[in-house]
């Protein structure tokens, strides 16, 4: 990693922000703290997690919380997060790493939030008798765990003492390794976006770029996706509103974004002294606003799934009553089947296909509302995975 990180700057972060780890929590945690652990993955899992940390922070207000991150793009974002006291990166999975950390953390109860098994850590956590928990959880036969060669990793799942799962699929795989000591409480994600809603969510410079025109949210877009939706934007002759927050946001790609759309646009960075009504489309350059945007969305594009990079939050557009349209590739995400099966969301293909769907709303602001609902609708009925966690921990 060390090498590779010469050439990949995001590797780069990690390896530099892992060798500090050690110190960074023996500088915070003493031997007399009482703690709870949580791993994420990454920034989603971290998000997905939020709900059921925030209550543990409640339940346990005098434990001191270590949280831990992989991923450069989890923890350089929420390394100062009040959920936590001490936020570091997780220490790559050795038996003597695994053996440092729980010297200095020591956890009467840790959460893995859906994946990021890591064997070695796992382990030691069941040889020392702490209990761990792993939330949201949603496995595939294709993974090791189910496979005959699979022994080492399906010992790191019986390290934990329950196991969460999103749904009947998971359970039943797990069971087919004899893991029997699950719960289907499907996805905590579902209490995370609906908390959205009780939260102050306004934007007062999108409602002045909006100026009550029908407008079309394109979120976390890759260059697959704004293809298709340059080229509408350039050609349509409705009096629509666009806003693209795209998921790269480094200069060079936004210029070229910005080149490409011939309607008079605007950036978020410059919007300063701006008449933002005379502008037809919004570029997001800036991250952490996109959840607060989609509450102005009439008609949301969520992007990802067009390529190959994996379809990005769905749900946080839908918890706002919208209609959303989304790429072809989407085998691997349950919500987007289920959506789309209950008349909320629309999978597109091709060019034809996302301008036929954009048309049919614009012209239809009643199919907008009634397709709408049945994503806020879905939203409510999967809510609930929290109070079934906290509740088997109060325990």
């Amino acid at each position: 990693m060390p090498l590779v990180a010469l050439f990949n700057s995001k590797i780069k972060l990690g390896v530099s922000g892992r060798s500090n780890s050690f110190s960074i929590l023996k500088n915070v945690l003493n031997e007399s703290d009482k703690t709870l652990w949580y791993h994420c993955a990454s920034l989603g899992e971290y998000e997905q997690g939020l709900p059921v940390f925030k209550e543990l922070r409640t339940l346990y207000p005098t434990h001191k919380i270590v949280l831990t991150f992989f991923s450069p793009s989890g923890y350089e974002i929420r390394k100062n997060t009040a959920i936590a006291d001490v936020v570091v990166y997780l220490p790559l999975d050795t038996p003597y790493n695994a053996k440092r950390f729980f010297e200095l953390v020591n956890p009467e109860l840790t959460l893995f939030v859906k994946y990021d098994i890591w064997p070695n850590y796992l382990l030691e956590l069941k040889k020392r008798g702490s209990k761990a928990l792993l939330i949201s959880a949603l496995f595939r036969k294709e993974q090791s765990f189910f496979k005959f060669y699979g022994g080492f990793m399906r010992q790191a799942l019986f390290a934990f003492k329950h196991i969460f799962v999103q749904d009947i699929n998971t359970q039943n795989l797990l069971a087919t390794i004899n893991y029997n000591e699950t719960t289907v409480t499907g996805d905590t994600r579902f209490d995370r976006v609906f908390s959205q809603l009780s939260q102050n969510n306004e934007l007062p410079f999108i409602d002045q770029f909006k100026n009550n025109q029908i407008c079309l949210v394109a979120g976390s877009t890759w260059p697959e996706d704004e293809a298709l939706l340059i080229n509408y934007i350039n050609n349509t002759d409705s009096n629509t509103k666009f806003i693209i927050a795209p998921h790269n946001i480094k200069v060079n790609q936004i210029k070229k974004l910005q080149d490409a759309l011939t309607k008079k646009t605007v950036l978020f960075s410059e919007k300063a002294d701006k008449k933002l009504d005379n502008y037809s489309v919004l570029i997001i350059d800036t991250i952490g606003l996109l959840s607060k945007i989609y509450k102005y969305a009439d008609i949301a594009y969520v992007g990802g799934a067009m390529g190959s990079t994996g379809l990005h939050n769905t749900l946080e557009p839908a918890v706002f009553g919208v209609p959303i349209i989304i790429g072809k590739h989407y085998d691997k995400f349950p919500e987007a089947s289920q959506m789309i099966s209950e008349g909320g969301m629309i999978s597109v293909s091709n060019q034809y296909e996302i301008k036929k769907t954009l048309d049919h709303f614009i012209k239809n602001p009643s199919e907008i509302q009634n397709s709408g609902n049945q994503n806020l609708n879905y939203i409510k009925k999967n809510t609930g995975a929290v109070i079934q966690i906290i509740n088997y921990v109060r325990i």
